[in-house]
């Protein structure tokens, strides 16, 4: 025993001394990572589809569950252009992505939160406007992510997909060329904020890509090839398995990569070759739906093992769904509410809605919110004991974007028609007492 002590002085030493050296290095590490905490709030709605990127709301939002042009509007704000992609709220500011053809012009648009007031209004492009694609795409489709510090934005132009980086007083910070891009139906991939980067796809038949840019300077720091094939959805960054994942579907494929590295964790033949909503999970199983050549639903072992664990052929080609204790809910394009057993794929209960949707679902508790492009908003109960719907509301005539809820609000970007004429609006939803 009495041997053993002059050896454990000395490797008290040996730690002590690899604490000195390497001390100030884990300090550095841990203030660098510190820098990089993204200053949002539980009040905000930073990115595509939420804090939590798969449309959930932070628990205890209480948005009102009626509204129409004149009741529980606290205010509404004109939108010049048009655009697909939803509001991204950071404090007291809105902000919207927005084209106008005739100008040829790619904006970021931002709004007071609080009045609807627009702060500035930056031409990112001007010119090199893109003009093919669906009738029904836009070239403002991608949704703004902001880290409390810049906003970033995706525009096409010129052919090419472009990244820029811009202050929140409007000044544009970066822009940095990510690919070149051959317009099929349209773009419309969001950037997703993650750590030090934001994580940006664009596939194409030009050739795909996702890449990480550094959010300070726009420098890539790593990318993944894709294959030479149309898709248009964006990166989900979920927690799965234990870790998190980078999740795409599309390409004919399903793939996870590490959203730090930009390493290949897992990848399996399955989804179709065009998907347009974002992938959703349970913690355990990916969940994702495409609609072209083939429709298709299905859910994927997220552990590496490549086992598809269930599929069926409907088809929620443009709508992003949801998960909510165990369930997986969807509204199609053709307007059909659906819920499964997330486990199984065994169906719950189907309800037809109505109307065309391209808006994503938005989870609030125990209700779903689904708009449809008419501008009717369903609410419905997050409950596979039966659908029971709890309201309908009606605004504006034309609505791609998906709502955002947050702070007790609802904000929705819609148009207007008058004829040939058509006019966005942006509307912020609430409680008219005490507003």
């Amino acid at each position: 025993m009495n041997q053993r002590i002059p050896l454990l002085i000395a490797a008290s030493f040996v730690l002590v001394a690899a604490w000195q050296l390497l001390g100030p290095v884990a300090g550095a590490l841990a203030a660098e990572r510190d820098a990089h905490l993204l200053a949002v709030k539980a009040t905000d709605w930073p990115w595509w589809r939420g804090r939590t990127r798969d449309g959930v709301a932070d628990a205890g939002q209480k948005p009102p569950l009626r509204w129409s042009d004149t009741e529980n509007i606290v205010w509404k704000a004109a939108v010049p252009g048009r655009g697909h992609s939803s509001p991204t709220i950071v404090g007291d500011r809105i902000f919207l992505a927005t084209a106008d053809k005739a100008r040829e012009t790619r904006s970021v648009l931002c709004y007071d939160r609080e009045t609807g007031r627009e702060l500035w209004n930056l031409d990112v492009h001007t010119g090199g406007f893109e003009q093919r694609g669906h009738a029904k795409s836009s070239q403002a489709s991608a949704t703004i992510a902001c880290d409390g510090e810049r906003v970033f934005a995706n525009f096409l132009d010129n052919g090419n997909m472009v990244t820029t980086a811009v202050g929140l007083d409007g000044d544009k910070l970066w822009q940095t060329r990510v690919c070149e891009f051959a317009t099929h139906q349209g773009f419309g991939s969001s950037p997703a904020v993650y750590e030090s980067l934001v994580i940006v796809s664009a596939d194409s038949k030009a050739g795909g890509v996702v890449a990480a840019l550094d959010r300070r300077d726009g420098t890539i720091v790593w990318s993944y090839d894709r294959p030479k094939q149309p898709n248009y959805t964006s990166p989900a960054i979920l927690r799965v398995n234990g870790r998190d994942q980078l999740l795409l579907a599309g390409c004919d494929r399903m793939t996870s990569l590490d959203p730090a590295s930009g390493e290949k964790l897992w990848e399996i033949e399955g989804s179709t070759t065009e998907c347009v909503g974002s992938v959703v999970s349970d913690g355990k199983l990916v969940f994702a739906s495409g609609g072209y050549p083939k429709k298709l639903t299905l859910a994927v072992l997220a552990d590496g093992s490549g086992k598809m664990v269930w599929q069926n052929d409907v088809q929620t080609y443009v709508p992003s769904m949801l998960v909510s204790k165990g369930h997986l809910y969807t509204v199609t394009d053709g307007g059909i509410a659906m819920c499964w057993e997330a486990a199984t794929g065994n169906e719950a209960w189907k309800s037809r809605l109505g109307g065309t949707f391209n808006a994503s679902l938005v989870l609030v508790g125990d209700q779903v919110f689904a708009t449809n492009q008419e501008g009717r908003t369903f609410i419905f109960k997050a409950s596979p004991a039966k659908f029971q719907l709890i309201a309908e509301n009606q605004l504006g005539d034309d609505v791609y974007a998906t709502p955002v809820v947050c702070g007790d609000r609802i904000y929705l970007r819609v148009a207007r028609r008058d004829g040939e004429k058509r006019q966005e609006w942006l509307y912020a939803i609430g409680d008219s007492v005490g507003n």
